[in-house]
């Protein structure tokens, strides 16, 4: 089937088969491989994309139905150069490890942020629900993300956790 999908701001189209998974014309046709493929059952969230605005766990979407749609991956954050606040909340605050999980986190982040720019540690740790990190404790994920509303809001950032003192 022929589809045609805007991706990153681009225009694309493609002939796939009506069994290929969204996640899988991202990486392998588009080469977009910031979308990580995890567990492949939507339990992980690695794959973690944005469709019409709404973050979507592309290994559970058929490429198919996203013809006509606007998609955005971790690679269409930055803009002209500059890294999207919760990248750079996720730079600042250290809230990667491995990194494996870190564009699914960023993706769902900033779909949270964008409906609710100034949730609070239970919102932001309840919009996290549905990706998972084998390596953090989540601790420096939710400083990152309070970091980027910070920004998106034109506040200061809160300072890190090391410079607070007790």
């Amino acid at each position: 089937m022929e589809i045609t999908l805007k991706v990153n701001r681009r225009e694309v189209s493609a002939d796939v088969e009506p069994r290929t998974l969204l996640v899988h014309l991202l990486r392998e046709r588009l080469r977009l491989t910031g979308t990580h493929v995890g567990c492949e059952t939507g339990y992980c969230g690695a794959c973690t994309v944005h469709v019409n605005g709404t973050a979507v766990k592309s290994c559970t979407m058929l490429a198919v139905q996203a013809d006509g749609a606007d998609i955005t991956t971790i690679e269409g954050l930055a803009s002209n150069g500059d890294l999207h606040p919760v990248q750079e909340g996720f730079w600042e605050r250290h809230g990667l490890q491995c990194g494996y999980c870190t564009p699914g986190m960023i993706m769902s982040a900033v779909a949270l942020l964008d409906a609710n720019s100034n949730p609070s540690e239970d919102e932001i740790r309840h919009g996290l629900e549905g990706n998972l990190c084998r390596c953090t404790g989540y601790h420096n994920i939710v400083r990152a993300v309070e970091y980027a509303g910070a920004k998106m809001r034109g506040e200061e950032p809160p300072p890190p956790d090391w410079e607070v003192s007790a």
